[in-house]
């Protein structure tokens, strides 16, 4: 079996204070940090007792997860585990990197986030080159706010051609970009257009509950993030039986974790076996 697991335990704490993020600030207890890391540590033993599949895993969690070493021991551990293909997670960079050197970097990658209000750029910037020079895998983004356009294209011109730079549109107002907005960031992002929309996915195949699934803290499988009907349960036997092609039930989906793995948007052939961690295979060329 090939699986690629979004998996997102009950961590729900972050030490950034972004006004657009609802976790920023929030401080979790030591017994509710204490159940994430069991959630988190059953879920690496059991991805650990599937030898004969390859398991690709992105972690998504409703906040900042590297801070805490739980996590990165998860992704020492998984990254070196020779059924899985891909350890991803979502980060602001806040974290130290030495943990990587114990990683297998072949299969490591980091999902990266710049947040203006919360880190100087040529301090993130630092953290980047830093990555680099260990030769961590890694995409760098941030949301498209307009009062952080400068910065963001400040950050795209000092990072490295070859790091990809993604930009989340701000889809909290209505109409929010012009068209002369939407196409200056298209020239930081070429994939931008794409991700200012809420695409049509009522009854349209995807690969999400097949190929990919999202799964919680408990085991519980979902399609995908968006689809909160429970379809299995990881640590249930026969949970495979539940890996099935099914059209979506959501009128549109809105979120690259989701409209990627739409099959007629074509993205797979863009991202190819950079999907989990947002890193293009190729050029991404400008849509519009």
């Amino acid at each position: 079996m090939d699986l690629a697991i979004l998996y997102r335990g009950p961590l729900s704490s972050c030490n950034y204070g972004c006004t657009y993020c609802p976790f920023a600030k929030h401080a979790e207890t030591a017994e509710e940090l204490a159940a994430d890391r069991r959630a988190l540590e059953r879920f690496t033993g059991w991805v650990a007792s599937r030898a004969d599949d390859r398991i690709g895993v992105l972690f998504t969690p409703w906040g900042e997860a590297l801070i805490r070493r739980w996590y990165q021991e998860a992704l020492i551990r998984l990254s070196n585990l020779p059924n899985v293909t891909k350890a991803v997670i979502q980060t602001n960079l806040s974290c130290r990197f030495d943990w990587v050197e114990e990683c297998d970097k072949t299969k490591l990658a980091l999902w990266t986030t710049f947040h203006p209000t919360e880190i100087d750029r040529c301090r993130f910037l630092e953290r980047c080159q830093e990555l680099d020079r260990r030769g961590v895998r890694f995409s760098v983004g941030a949301v498209g706010l307009k009062e952080h356009e400068a910065e963001i294209r400040a950050l795209r011109q000092e990072l490295p051609a070859h790091i990809y730079l993604w930009i989340n549109a701000y889809k909290r107002e209505p109409s929010y970009y012009r068209e002369a907005d939407i196409r200056r960031l298209e020239e930081i992002d070429p994939l931008f257009r794409i991700n200012t929309l809420h695409h049509p996915s009522l009854g349209k195949p995807c690969r999400a509950g097949s190929s990919v699934v999202s799964v919680d803290g408990d085991g519980v499988i979902r399609r995908c993030h968006f689809i909160r009907e429970p379809i299995g349960n990881i640590y249930e036997s026969g949970f495979e039986n539940a890996l099935q092609e099914r059209p979506c039930g959501n009128a549109t989906c809105g979120c690259h974790i989701g409209y990627v793995h739409l099959n007629g948007l074509g993205l797979y052939e863009v991202f190819g076996e950079g999907v989990l961690e947002r890193i293009p295979e190729r050029s991404p060329a400008a849509r519009g």
